[in-house]
């Protein structure tokens, strides 16, 4: 393995950690409803656990309203009670084939609760990063003991995995931040 290779390696691991935090901080509700809130709802559909969004359409009503529409009547039920169980905290309210999920308004107390949630996916990530900045370095560690590397190379080589590490450690504050101030805004 090259430096080039194990920087590149290290780029895009942490750029997926990046796309694994902006996931799961969409999953946290913030009072206003969103279609990709339901995204990781899974529903029995003929004996297998199957994402919401392939077999109903999830739309907006207006700002604080989901619309579900299922494709099947005989889901309508299924799908209900599958909302109605998620840790999202949410009463769906059948008609028909649709279903109406209002979004309740968050208390102070709870928005705080969530921004401590949002903090702690947040250093999550960061402790992500900094393994894989970790496991980057010993992989120049190895160059350098098997002789592929001068010393000076793997310190120059170190000194741009840092700089990656600082890059998107600065990203993961500011997405942090944004999704803070979101809850936060009344």
């Amino acid at each position: 393995m090259s430096i080039n290779e194990i920087q590149s390696s290290t780029d895009t691991k942490m750029g997926k950690s990046i796309e694994a935090l902006k996931s799961s901080l969409a999953k946290i509700r913030t009072g206003r409803a969103s279609t990709g809130l339901l995204d990781h709802i899974e529903v029995e559909y003929y004996g297998s656990p199957t994402p919401l969004n392939q077999v109903a359409n999830v739309t907006l009503l207006d700002g604080r309203t989901l619309n579900v529409q299922v494709w099947e009547k005989n889901m309508a039920n299924i799908v209900d009670k599958a909302i109605r169980d998620s840790d999202l905290g949410l009463n769906p309210q059948a008609m028909g084939d649709s279903i109406r999920v209002p979004m309740p308004a968050l208390t102070e107390e709870r928005r705080r609760d969530l921004t401590k949630v949002v903090r702690g996916e947040g250093e999550d990530t960061k402790i992500a990063v900094r393994n894989q900045r970790r496991d980057a370095n010993e992989a120049l560690k190895r160059l350098v003991k098997d002789k592929e590397i001068s010393e000076d190379d793997e310190r120059r080589a170190q000194d741009r995995i840092q700089k990656l590490t600082d890059q998107y450690v600065a990203e993961i504050d500011k997405l942090v931040a944004q999704k803070e101030a979101e809850i936060m805004t009344v």
